[in-house]
């Protein structure tokens, strides 16, 4: 568990903290551009999906480590699937966290380049989800990610959690 543990907090350093701090600040240097439709209540949109996204990352990449014993990197991936937490949701949390907190600091920052960038990170998730990520896990749990799988949404949550029929995670 130690090394799922660390494994995945490094992964945290690498891609969500790249993607969604370091290439955002880069891009925009967090200077604040005028409000999107010249509305200073948009900010606070922004402010709740960063708000939002945040704590959704970090509790999904602890479920990886704690209960699913790897990590969301797909050189170490995990050896239970994970069916709990924002997973009882959204079969994505963590790429739908990060796209959040990327949209939450355009729509804070007035930056529309965040906005494409969001836009674009979330189309190459799409087909990462789509190309590998579906049929591996498909192939790795079978019926149990099935199950999963025809339950719960790929990117849009649903609305109450999803119990599964046999609570082996």
């Amino acid at each position: 568990m130690a090394m799922a543990i660390l494994g995945s907090a490094l992964f945290f350093v690498v891609a969500p903290s790249v993607l969604a701090g370091l290439i955002p600040w880069w891009m925009t240097r967090w200077e604040f551009l005028p409000p999107f439709f010249d509305l200073q209540a948009t900010r606070a949109v922004g402010i709740l999906l960063i708000v939002a996204g945040v704590p959704g990352l970090v509790d999904s990449f602890a479920r990886f480590a704690l209960q699913g014993l790897g990590t969301p990197a797909p050189i170490a991936p995990t050896q239970n699937l994970v069916v709990t937490g924002l997973y009882r949701y959204v079969r994505n949390p963590i790429y739908v966290a990060v796209v959040a907190v990327v949209l939450g600091q355009a729509i804070l920052f007035g930056d529309w380049r965040l906005v494409i960038y969001g836009g674009l990170m979330w189309l190459a998730f799409h087909a990462f989800v789509l190309a590998y990520e579906e049929p591996v896990l498909a192939q790795t749990f079978g019926a149990r990610y099935e199950e999963f799988r025809a339950n719960v949404p790929r990117w849009i949550p649903r609305l109450s959690p999803w119990q599964p029929a046999s609570p082996e995670t």
